[in-house]
């Protein structure tokens, strides 16, 4: 089977797009043959869609679309779902992705509830599948932890779009300025200029990511509505109990809705607990947060995992 992938991947820091698209490129020839030229000599099976545009290198569902009706009719288009227009807060990305459903073969989906946010609005293309993306545990692992008598929470994005929970890492913000001695925060990514108490690191990818992850106690996702959270992924796999908002979409399917809180005030609750066990252990962090974190957080796969999964359905809607 030959496959088309209409994106290349890129160094940096670029999101949960990028990370799968590199994983892809890297991984899925030892599954399948990859076709970078689909308007050449050489035609692929499937084409791939991870995005909708041509992203200046690859081609658009448009020319998808119209390779398969003029070129090559057998072609199998299949669309990968990684976005929505809640976790942005726009109106143009659900309409026209619900539009392109109607002209794809199958879907794969980052997480249940991404597909069932769709299925809801009238999804069209009913061959569908659900893969959640893989993590390189190699990378994301626990770490010596800091140790300094303090509860050390952390979050990471690529983004800084306000939905990805700013109100509340403003809230964090603060009470670490009211208890410095007591809370220690760390945001790693691009953010918005608000904080002041926060430590900000530069956005990071890969092994430096893993080892400032894995160094912290508890991680904090406050993100909304996110469709498939890699940050949340990489956080579980390196061991940190992981606490999500309860409208973060992928995020409480990836860690449990036990571990999804409502509000600011639910949080900070959580967050009194944890340190009442710090408290008790200062001079090593001795403490344990899963005791008051219940451990409900998906399977993680590899990314050599996920990718043979992408392979394997592509190859069942080649033969269909």
């Amino acid at each position: 089977m030959r496959v088309y992938i209409n994106r290349m991947p890129v160094s940096g820091p670029w999101g949960g797009g990028n990370i799968f698209t590199s994983a892809f490129h890297k991984r899925a020839p030892q599954f399948c043959d990859l076709d970078i030229n689909p308007t050449g000599n050489i035609t692929p099976d499937v084409i791939l869609m991870v995005g909708l545009d041509n992203d200046g290198w690859g081609i658009s569902i448009d020319q998808a679309v119209m390779y398969k009706l003029y070129v090559k009719p057998d072609v199998k288009i299949v669309l990968r779902v990684n976005e929505n227009d809640a976790r942005k807060g726009t109106n143009t990305v659900d309409p026209l992705l619900l539009k392109v459903s109607e002209h794809i073969d199958a879907t794969v989906f980052v997480s249940t509830w991404l597909q069932q946010y769709f299925n809801d609005k009238g999804w069209a293309c009913k061959e569908q599948a659900v893969i959640v993306n893989g993590v390189a545990a190699d990378v994301f692992k626990p770490q010596p932890k800091l140790n300094n008598g303090k509860l050390n929470i952390v979050t990471h994005h690529w983004s800084n779009n306000e939905m990805k929970g700013f109100d509340i890492y403003e809230k964090l913000d603060e009470l670490v300025g009211q208890e410095p001695d007591r809370y220690a925060f760390t945001y790693i990514g691009r953010e918005r200029g608000t904080f002041k108490h926060t430590k900000v690191v530069k956005p990071l990818v890969g092994v430096p990511l893993g080892e400032e992850l894995g160094k912290h106690d508890l991680y904090v996702s406050a993100s909304r509505f996110d469709p498939g959270p890699n940050h949340v992924l990489e956080a579980l796999s390196c061991g940190l109990p992981t606490y999500v908002h309860e409208d973060g979409g992928g995020c409480v399917e990836f860690a449990g809705v036990p571990n999804a809180y409502a509000n600011w005030e639910n949080l900070k609750s959580f967050l009194e607990a944890i340190r009442k066990q710090v408290d008790e252990f200062p001079p090593n962090g001795a403490y344990d947060p899963h005791r008051l974190f219940p451990d409900n957080s998906i399977k993680l796969r590899t990314w050599n995992d996920c990718i043979k999964a992408y392979v394997d359905y592509l190859e069942q809607v080649q033969k269909s």
